[in-house]
């Protein structure tokens, strides 16, 4: 298998970190939300400004390589006994060579290193690429829910949890 590496980002790294995944959103949510919305979440959400912030309050950030190159990024944070993974993008050209797997095995070590017991995620309930991807890692559906986002938007999700 081609090498896989995971490190930590640095805050000087969040210009990439958020042009990576704009690229990422733009290809899987314009379609699903249309491009208004997904402006508005881009800038809310993966902007330098709210990705710096995120790290401010906690957020850790990772970047994947595969053989050197950015693939893609994590983004998460532990909350209770749970680790919420908020970002886990990988971009097309990387896809369908076991780099999600490895992120995910990533995440678990870090994750029982840390003494929690699972990682759990929101996903678009019209997502349908992502779904089958965390199905098909062991992510189980445990419930549905919307969440006000502001300026008249909702994210209509789906939770999904990994228990280990």
């Amino acid at each position: 298998m081609s090498e896989v590496e995971i490190v930590e980002a640095k805050k000087e790294e969040l210009e990439p970190l958020s042009k990576l995944a704009t690229s990422i959103l733009r290809e899987h949510y314009d379609p699903i939300i249309g491009k208004e919305q997904n402006d508005y979440m881009l800038e809310k959400f993966q902007s330098v400004k709210a990705l710096t912030e995120q790290m401010e309050h906690g957020y850790i950030y990772y970047w994947v390589r595969y053989e050197g190159n950015n693939a893609g990024f994590m983004g998460f944070y532990p909350v209770e006994n749970k680790l919420y993974l908020s970002k886990f993008y990988l971009a097309k050209e990387f896809r369908g060579k076991k780099v999600s797997r490895k992120m995910l095995e990533f995440l678990i070590d870090y994750s029982k290193k840390k003494g929690l017991k699972s990682i759990y995620l929101n996903v678009n309930k019209y997502n349908y690429n992502s779904i089958k991807v965390y199905e098909h890692l062991g992510f189980v559906k445990i419930r549905d829910e919307k969440n006000d986002i502001g300026k008249g938007y909702y994210m209509d999700d789906y939770v999904y949890e990994y228990n280990f």
